[in-house]
């Protein structure tokens, strides 16, 4: 029997309202990134006030994307990739609204750093920052375009993040012992650091979904080619 076309159009429209729904989630995570570093760089408190305000806005959205996810569920009943295309933007909702908490804690570790001497070694960092918020936003391409060729270079870019994010901490352990004054400083930085690694996980988990909505194939597990 065939489905009547009334039903199919809710159903478009429905699935097409809750994907722009998780694009402006992106979009609000990804300020709240940028904002962040703002924050941190340009030692602007304002800033970073920005972020934590901004979190509020990004729950909300969650919420809304988890309630509307259900509903599309609930009264479609859609089948196969239409059905993995729903639990795909539900999940990556997930993973932004963690990833917005990272930042509204990048925020919160440059308020306090704000409150003391400028450090030097905070230029260490930028590089970072740089793969962080790459990864984070060719994820939400990846997503919004289904762009698997781009969602398939993120697992090992992810693995680039977190040896640039142990040796950045080694390289503060080391500086510790040689500026026992600015030891706080440092260790909010290792801190601001690990949320950026944070980052790149959420990013890897988006691109991963999103293979899986496109090729029903689950590579959180695979080895990461030499």
């Amino acid at each position: 029997m065939e489905t009547p076309r009334h039903i199919l159009t809710n159903f478009e429209t429905a699935l097409e309202n809750l994907r722009k729904d998780v694009l402006m989630m992106a979009s609000l995570a990804a300020r709240s990134i940028d904002s962040a570093r703002k924050g941190l760089f340009e030692r602007d408190e304002d800033w970073c006030n920005t972020v934590i305000a901004d979190d509020e806005e990004v729950d909300t959205l969650e919420i809304q994307i988890d309630k509307a996810g259900m509903d599309i569920m609930l009264r479609y009943h859609p089948f196969a990739s239409d059905l993995r295309n729903v639990i795909a933007a539900m999940k990556t909702s997930v993973n932004l609204e963690r990833a917005a908490d990272q930042a509204v804690g990048i925020a919160r570790r440059a308020r306090k750093l704000i409150l003391q001497p400028a450090l030097p070694e905070i230029a260490r960092i930028e590089p970072l920052f740089d793969t962080a918020t790459n990864l984070f936003k060719d994820a939400i391409k990846a997503f919004s375009d289904g762009d698997i060729e781009l969602a398939r270079t993120l697992k090992l870019r992810d693995k680039g993040l977190d040896e640039q994010n142990r040796s950045f901490a080694e390289t503060l352990a080391d500086l510790m012992q040689k500026n026992p004054d600015s030891i706080r400083g440092y260790l909010e930085l290792i801190f601001i650091a690990r949320c950026l690694e944070r980052i790149g996980d959420q990013a890897k988990s988006i691109a991963e979904d999103t293979i899986y909505a496109v090729e029903v194939k689950d590579i959180r597990h695979t080895s990461i080619p030499n």
